[in-house]
């Protein structure tokens, strides 16, 4: 069975840095693009970044493009998202999904199989 599950979720100090995993399952690798995305508290889930199935080119939201990097391991078959220099805007419960169309990723357009989430608090 298809399974995206999301790890790594922590409160961290302002500047500091965190690790996500998304951990999958059950199909190819190769043959989807995996997006993060992450919900803040009452606003709408959002793009962060993605990874293309083709050619391993990847997509960041302008927020946090020079910040966080998008990586895949495809012997383990597991999607990082490392988050460094974090915000308090960066607060929020982030997810990862699937989508079989290379292409940028700020939207949601087209991903499934999502995982339930994995809770990041940035908090001094």
């Amino acid at each position: 069975q298809v399974q995206l599950v999301e790890s790594g979720g922590d409160s961290v100090q302002p500047g500091g840095s965190l690790t996500l995993s998304c951990a999958t399952s059950g199909f190819g690798l190769d043959y989807w693009t995996i997006g993060w995305f992450r919900q803040a508290p009452g606003k709408e889930r959002e793009g962060v970044a993605c990874i293309a199935k083709s050619s391993d080119t990847t997509y960041y939201a302008d927020s946090v493009k020079g910040r966080f990097t998008i990586s895949r391991d495809k012997v383990k078959k597991i999607i990082y998202l490392q988050l460094n220099r974090v915000g308090f805007g960066d607060t929020g419960i982030y997810y990862c999904a699937r989508r079989f169309h290379d292409g940028a990723c700020e939207s949601d357009e087209g991903f499934g199989s999502w995982g339930p989430g994995t809770q990041v608090t940035v908090s001094a």
